[in-house]
């Protein structure tokens, strides 16, 4: 099914994620017509996923919840979800976009009620929990999703557990028939603000996590911390469920090494103080050791650093971890290297190792116009004729503020293309 909708004063902006949103909203709030294409089932992208923001520690409700109020009452953003980008041709002012769409196997019709989650038993991997546990193949993202709208997994279309969904239904809302769409749009400016995602910790072999259960990555550790999490807020160690009371934190884990990532994420360093004071609130009698290079804290954030450094139960200790071996009677990880301070080795044993990964573009994989200039690291830089814009992390290494800031920014860049299209079209 092919269909064509928008025109070249349209503003595409890719990802919906706090970025994304945020584009959207300032360019429509402007008065711009904006589609807003996200390919997941719903918009908050990994901000919806931390348990809390820092340095305020407050919930990313905070946040999202705004922007989705202002997204639910503009009519000049036009919500896609499960839709990627195909196909770009043409040049700025004038794009054509090739959009698919997933089918989502549930319309508008929607009301959330949760009746054919509760009639089926087949699960899947959470994939807003990192996998750490599962979800029914019937389900809702997550508490706050936008669209408010169920998923069917299609793993049971064409199954007697879809069968059973669909019939548990009571408002029709079940389309087991629904089938991938192909739309073609028209717009004057593309905003990218396709993310980023974890790098993959399997890539750095010395520390195992591949191999050793309580190996895991910070954004599991995120969730793990929520109450909304697959643990309910307990830091319970995946390979025994016993809760975790001796924590390391490794810095810099595929981040600033020529073999893994060049760049510096920026935002790992916080992330680790922040969870420490996770550890804190959660077990108050729980210590964390975090191991350095240097960290990394800028502007109001370094208050935030030495209210961490205070702390009793928090622990510095400046080195590159070499490597992680297990002990095999406890499965506790033990960490190798030099503490560069005092010159000497070290084999620490913990019962729960986090490592603190780097951020990678989500663009790494995806089909992209080659008008695109990229920096070395893959973040999108701009196009060369001027006419598609990064934003957030999909433009470098940023925490939610400093991504809100890019994307305003990548917004009225956007917008001034779409005045000065129209003035020339009009001269």
């Amino acid at each position: 099914m092919t269909a064509s909708i928008a025109t070249n004063s349209t503003i595409l902006v890719v990802g919906g994620g706090i970025a994304g949103m945020t584009a959207a909203l300032e360019a429509a709030e402007c008065g711009k017509q904006v589609i807003l294409a996200e390919k997941t089932p719903s918009l908050g992208g990994r901000t919806s996923q931390l348990y809390r923001y820092f340095p305020k520690m407050c919930h990313p409700t905070c946040g999202l919840e705004i922007n989705l109020k202002r997204i639910k009452g503009n009519p000049n953003v036009r919500v896609m979800t499960m839709t990627e980008v195909a196909a770009v041709t043409g040049s700025r002012g004038d794009y054509t976009v090739t959009l698919k769409v997933k089918p989502r196997y549930v319309n508008e019709n929607c009301t959330a009620c949760g009746d054919c989650g509760r009639a089926v038993s087949a699960e899947v991997p959470n994939a807003f929990n990192y996998g750490l546990d599962k979800v029914k193949a019937a389900y809702l993202p997550h508490a706050m999703a936008y669209p408010q709208r169920y998923v069917i997994d299609p793993s049971i279309v064409g199954t007697a557990e879809g069968e059973a969904a669909k019939a548990a239904c009571k408002y029709g809302a079940v389309d087991l028939a629904m089938p991938e769409q192909t739309i073609d749009i028209k717009v004057g400016s593309i905003v990218w603000a396709t993310g980023w995602h974890p790098y993959d910790a399997n890539k750095i072999q010395p520390y195992g996590y591949d191999r050793y259960d309580n190996v895991i990555t910070s954004v599991e550790f995120e969730r793990l911390a929520d109450p909304r999490g697959p643990t309910g807020g307990k830091l319970l160690r995946p390979s025994d469920g016993a809760v975790a009371k001796n924590i390391a934190f490794i810095q810099c884990a595929g981040s600033r090494d020529e073999n893994h990532l060049r760049h510096c994420s920026r935002i790992c360093c916080m992330a680790t103080l922040k969870q420490t004071m996770y550890v804190r609130e959660i077990d108050p009698e729980a210590k964390s050791t975090v191991y350095y290079i240097d960290i990394r804290v800028i502007d109001r954030l370094e208050d935030f650093y030495q209210d961490v450094r205070k702390d009793p139960n928090v622990s510095f200790v400046k080195s590159k971890v070499a490597r992680i071996a297990v002990n095999e009677a406890n499965g506790n990880p033990i960490l190798h290297g030099v503490d560069t301070e005092g010159y000497h080795r070290y084999a620490n044993e913990h019962d729960l190792v986090v490592l603190a990964v780097g951020m990678e573009p989500e663009v790494v994989g995806v089909e992209l116009p080659d008008d695109l200039v990229f920096d070395s690291s893959h973040f999108i830089e701009g196009s060369k004729s001027g006419g598609m814009f990064g934003a957030g992390a999909a433009a470098s290494p940023l925490d939610v503020n400093r991504a809100v800031q890019s994307a305003t920014a990548a917004a009225l860049r956007s917008i001034q293309v779409i005045h000065k299209t129209a003035s020339t079209e009009a001269a």
